[in-house]
């Protein structure tokens, strides 16, 4: 079994502080854009409510009133991980996701609007001292693991009623990110002795498509359709003085190998996966709406190696095997009208974990491994056009366990001088989003 320090921190890039992710993530991606969506568990293909459907159904542009929506979130991810040396918490766990969408008819049956979405944080930031007996081994007395990677993505998106059932939509999804990471052994003061470490920030810039259908059977039932191409992105870059990949602990020499690299540019690619949506949204009463949706996202295209370039001795990559696998996601939201003013609504979210079991020491700095979540949010309309919309989610622990963190540590497992790693997470996030209908 093959498991690298390298391929730890890399997976700690894959963190979408980007996107990604907030709320109750899913992968890195998250469930729902704006209050409205957040307290419908995500379920809003077929059931648009707000400007922010620019991002996950375009078609529903034509079918809400011209609005305008800011909304802005706390999440709060609590993480731990175990290295093999005991568990311990990430150190930063409160990060800022702000949104913004708007509509607004252009003329000739079009309607015109966007959105923008971005997040930060969804890296980590571990630190921990190494046991004496492994000191020198790994270099150092301490290790540092730390990731970060931001996205954001503005939607500029057009849409048209067909007729009085059909609306189809199209937004250009526009990305930026940036990335940094790091996987060190050194001393407390100075962690220069060992590892891998990309940690200033690299910025790429990407594009992708999101087409979008909407079509209402009758007043009671409506179906929704999205499709996601590849969001293709340009290069990630770092300049390195030289590089350090420890890949594996020999047992015998006592020795870690791996590969070394010289000063020069490094880079990669991190693209964010095609993905397909289909939801079904239900008025049993005009009152109340019930909506549900299918999701499938594409890691395994984007996410299954990880490849960094760069002058390498003796060869010019270096390809992580993170195997993420492709994700399927079940999200369930209901509304209710209390009053011509005042709705309430709650939600359901599942998404099967995309990281395996037995690749955990490969995902230690980025675990996106909660699949289940539930959700509750309200709108109060204020009058003269004025809402405001709250939503709060919860997202309940989940832990994978894998195997030991470098090759050849499995003697030194069943001895019990080190342990199998293992990762956890939980999320929270509170928000509160303003808008405004003309």
């Amino acid at each position: 079994m093959r498991r690298s320090v390298l391929a730890v921190a890399v997976s700690g890039a894959l963190a979408i502080g980007g996107v990604g992710v907030a709320e109750a993530t899913t992968g890195y991606q998250l469930d729902g854009i704006g209050q409205y969506q957040v307290g419908m568990g995500g379920a809003v293909v077929a059931a648009p409510g707000d400007p922010m459907t620019a991002i996950s159904n375009p078609a529903g542009l034509a079918d809400i009133k011209p609005q305008v929506a800011f909304s802005a979130e706390v999440f709060n991810p609590t993480r731990s991980a175990n290295f093999g040396f005991g568990e311990i918490g990430s150190h930063t766990n409160v990060y800022a996701v702000p949104s913004l969408g708007f509509a607004a008819p252009v003329g000739g049956g079009l309607v015109f609007g966007g959105g923008m979405y971005g997040t930060s944080g969804l890296g980590t930031n571990y630190i921990q001292s190494i046991p004496p007996t492994f000191q020198q081994t790994l270099h150092g007395n301490t290790l540092i693991a730390s990731s970060n990677l931001q996205q954001f993505v503005f939607a500029p998106a057009l849409a048209m009623k067909v007729n009085k059932h059909l609306s189809v939509g199209a937004a250009l999804d526009i990305g930026y990110e940036s990335a940094s990471f790091q996987e060190q052994f050194g001393n407390s003061q100075t962690l220069t002795q060992s590892g891998f470490n990309l940690s200033s920030p690299s910025a790429a810039y990407g594009v992708g498509l999101t087409l979008g259908f909407l079509y209402k059977v009758n007043p009671m039932v409506t179906l929704g359709l999205t499709y996601k191409t590849p969001q293709i992105y340009t290069p990630l870059n770092w300049q390195e003085s030289s590089e350090f990949f420890p890949a594996y602990f020999n047992s015998k020499t006592g020795q870690v190998t791996g590969a070394t690299g010289r000063a020069g540019e490094y880079s990669a690619h991190l693209n964010y996966p095609q993905q397909i949506a289909i939801g079904l949204a239900i008025r049993p009463i005009p009152q109340w709406l019930v909506s549900i949706e299918g999701q499938w996202i594409n890691w395994k295209n984007t996410l299954n190696q990880f490849t960094i370039y760069g002058p390498w001795n003796g060869t010019n990559s270096v390809s992580l095997p993170v195997h993420w696998r492709n994700e399927y996601v079940f999200n369930f939201g209901t509304q209710y009208d209390v009053t011509p003013g005042f709705q309430v609504r709650a939600g359901y979210v599942y998404g099967s974990n995309p990281v395996p079991n037995a690749d955990t020491a490969a995902n230690l700095i980025f675990p996106a491994i909660v699949t289940n979540a539930i959700t509750f949010g309200a709108t109060e309309k204020l009058g003269m056009g004025w809402k405001l919309t709250e939503a709060y989610m919860h997202s309940f622990s989940n832990t994978i366990q894998g195997g030991p963190l470098l090759d050849g540590l499995q003697n030194y497992v069943q001895a019990g001088y080190v342990q199998n790693t293992s990762s956890t997470l939980t999320e929270n996030s509170y928000g509160i989003q303003i808008g405004y209908d003309f």
